[in-house]
Formats: C-alpha cells, structure tokens, sequence
C-alpha cells in the first residue's frame, strides 16, 4: 500500500525518494506484521532503520536479495529485540552470502553490538567482519546523503533518537521513547515525523502494569510532540498488537492538525 495512493498527492515531479514501512508492531508482531522498521531510500542511497521480530524476509524481497545486497548503511535506536532481533539475520545474510564484501556501517548504541555479538557463535570477529560499527547516541555524521543526528531519549534502556536531512528532505525517528523536552527539537520541522504510538492504555490492565514513568508514548503524546516540533507529516508507528490504529489516529489528530499516517507493512511513503 502507498501513501499516495489513498491520500491522493503523489506526484512524480516531486519525489525526493521514500520511506518503505518493514514492520509496525511493538513488543511482538501481530499475524500477518513485523516489529519496528524502516527503509528509507534517497540519492541513490538505502538506509535500513531498525530491524525488528519479521522485518528481514521484507526487506531481502525489496532488495531482491538473499544476501541483502543493496543496503548502504544500518541504524538501529536500541537493543531490545523488537528493533533489533533481525538484525542477526542480516548479520548471517552477509557472513555466510557475502563474505568478502566490505563491512555495512552499523550506527547504533553499544547495547545493540553487544547483544549481536552474543547471538553468534564467532562472536565479535564476525560482527565485525560483517558491520562497521558507529556508536550512537554521538555529534552529526554523514550516512549517504544524509546528514545523521542522534540525541539520547528516555526508554528502559539506551535508546537514539534519529534525524536524517539533505537537501530538500528532513525525517526523524524516535525509537522508543517516554515524553521528553528533545522530541521538539529530534523533529523540528521535519517533513516526516516518525513517532513511537504505543498506546498500552487501550489494553485491558495496562494501568496496573505501570510503574515509575512513563517509558513509552500515547497517540495523543505523539501528536502533541509533532505539533511541537512543526513537523509536516506525522507516521505513528510502535502499535501494541491488537489496538485500535484508527483510534489512536483519533487520539494524535486532537493534538496535531497535520497529515496522520499510520504505519503499515509495505506502505510507502514520498519524501
């Protein structure tokens, strides 16, 4: 499914690339989905943010590729395998399918490289042969054709908000996060704002379950961190299995009165 082609705006003459939804589910995959992930493709380039529980099998199918060839460069926001389990895939795609190809740039916090290194017999010398590792959250950086900034928000363990900007396009991506001042400025003014939209409290239960603060967004805190950002566009993403998206669409619309996208496997989205 394409943005484009139910809200009507696709244009041709505009696209300055585009962000391909892998997977839209938090915690585990509903039937048919996949955890958080992301391609975002632009000047040429292709960048795979977060690899999570079935994200893999999608993107080798976009790429055309059992071992992955055509991915420029990985980010992943944190190590909880919701994000991050598919990335020992990838891993296993290029040392036992490319091995002799240089190493992908990995950007990610060193939990994440740890917990990969854990998943594979070989340990660290395989990660290595397979990944150029580049500590996250850390100052700006060129990734592709774009600029990468990180900055550090609160989840239950080291999670990287992300900014992407060249010419003529700005996205950010929150990973996981509670409500926090820097979501204003992750997303400021970015034509696409992706937003951790969790939304526990749809779940029967979910209050009794909360202890201490809150470590994951609403819709409604999702929408309120867009409006403050001034972003253009908003995609919730993160949905715990079983909710209701069009409500939770309903809960970050009372907050934000820009275009609300809701994350959806294969759905494309022009940047």
């Amino acid at each position: 499914m394409r943005a484009q082609d139910h809200e009507g705006w696709w244009d041709t003459g505009r696209v300055n690339g585009r962000l391909v939804v892998l997977g839209s589910c938090g915690a585990w995959p509903e039937p048919g989905r996949a955890c958080s992930g992301f391609v975002v493709e632009h000047g040429g380039a292709r960048i795979v943010i977060d690899l999570g529980y079935g994200t893999l099998p999608r993107l080798l199918s976009l790429l055309g590729s059992s071992s992955a060839d055509g991915v420029d460069a990985v980010i992943v926001t944190h190590a909880h395998p919701d994000h991050m389990v598919d990335l020992h895939g990838l891993l296993r795609a290029r040392w036992f399918g490319r091995r002799s190809a240089p190493p992908i740039p990995l950007h990610a916090p060193e939990p994440v490289l740890a917990r990969l290194t854990g998943l594979e017999d070989g340990g660290g010398e395989v990660v290595r042969r397979a990944f150029d590792w580049h500590r996250l959250p850390a100052g700006p950086r060129q990734v592709g054709p774009f600029r990468l900034e990180s900055t550090e928000l609160p989840h239950y363990l080291p999670n990287s908000g992300v900014r992407l900007s060249a010419p003529g396009v700005t996205l950010a991506y929150t990973g996981d996060t509670g409500p926090d001042p820097g979501l204003a400025r992750l997303g400021r003014g970015a034509g696409l704002y992706i937003v951790d939209a969790t939304d526990r409290q749809q779940q029967p239960g979910a209050a009794a379950l909360q202890r201490g603060p809150a470590l994951n967004l609403t819709a409604r805190q999702a929408g309120e961190a867009a409006a403050a950002a001034g972003a253009g566009r908003l995609l919730l993403t993160h949905f715990w299995p079983d909710n209701d998206r069009e409500r939770s669409r309903a809960a970050a619309a009372a907050a934000f009165g820009g275009q609300i996208l809701l994350a959806d496997e294969g759905l494309e989205v022009p940047l």
